[in-house]
């Protein structure tokens, strides 16, 4: 291991990896070992803290954190989650829409920066996507982007598509998707969670990144297959981040 992120694993602080859905979190149970239930003080919301698998006989110390569906809700736990648990990085984790044309479902999704795809302040002056006095981007860690480079090609996981992943409370479909491709050329999908818990963890200074299994294809093409199991492509974006992690 080499890099602040790293030491902070090797001196005990453990990842949080948030997922929104039950069905996204039960993919890491089978590589959890030593657990224990954690309270939470926020309805809804339920935490597994144990050794995670990432390697040949590696573990780290994580928390697996199921915040429900939501931007508010996504990041009411991350708050949670980092002032309880002071992580060496907060993960975003589970699946996404696949937004660039040409991508497909199983692809993983990596964030280079995450983006309020939703928000529109042009009136006064603003870029699109961001919010009045915020970033447009919320940087993810270089650390853990290459990390993901070194590590998710060689692991079981779909293709690897890195860059910006857009969040919102709102669903890309055929009808909007030209416009978010024009208005956002760099993003590779969309979800519902990830910029909130970005954004939190950069209140909190500490390391983010969001790996996504493809689940849906926000604007598929004649002849694509535009929808895998949401247990698959989670089982996917499970396997980037095992991968990720092992590349530390």
């Amino acid at each position: 291991m080499a890099g602040a992120l790293a030491a902070a694993l090797s001196a005990g602080a453990p990842v949080v990896i948030i997922c929104a859905m039950d069905e996204e979190s039960a993919p890491f149970n089978e590589f959890l070992t030593e657990v224990s239930a954690v309270s939470t003080p926020l309805a809804g919301v339920s935490a597994r803290r144990g050794r995670l698998a990432v390697g040949d006989g590696g573990a780290i110390d994580a928390v697996l954190v199921t915040s429900n569906i939501g931007l508010v809700a996504a990041a009411s736990a991350a708050s949670w989650a980092t002032g309880e648990f002071a992580p060496a990085a907060v993960i975003s984790a589970g699946t996404g829409g696949g937004l660039p044309a040409d991508i497909s479902v199983g692809d993983i999704a990596v964030a280079e920066a995450c983006t309020y795809g939703t928000a529109d302040a042009t009136e006064f002056g603003y870029e699109r996507g961001q919010v009045p006095r915020q970033p447009v981007r919320f940087e993810s860690s270089p650390e853990l982007v290459a990390a993901a480079l070194a590590g998710i090609p060689g692991s079981s996981a779909g293709a690897l598509r890195v860059g910006r992943i857009l969040s919102g409370d709102t669903f890309v479909t055929t009808r909007n998707v030209a416009d978010m491709r024009e208005a956002f050329p760099d993003a590779v999908a969309t979800d519902m969670e990830s910029c909130a818990i970005s954004q939190t963890a950069s209140a909190f200074g500490v390391p983010f990144i969001s790996v996504r299994g493809i689940s849906d294809l926000c604007g598929p093409s004649a002849g694509q297959d535009f929808h895998m199991g949401v247990d698959e492509a989670a089982a996917h974006s499970r396997d980037a981040v095992r991968a990720l992690l092992a590349a530390l």
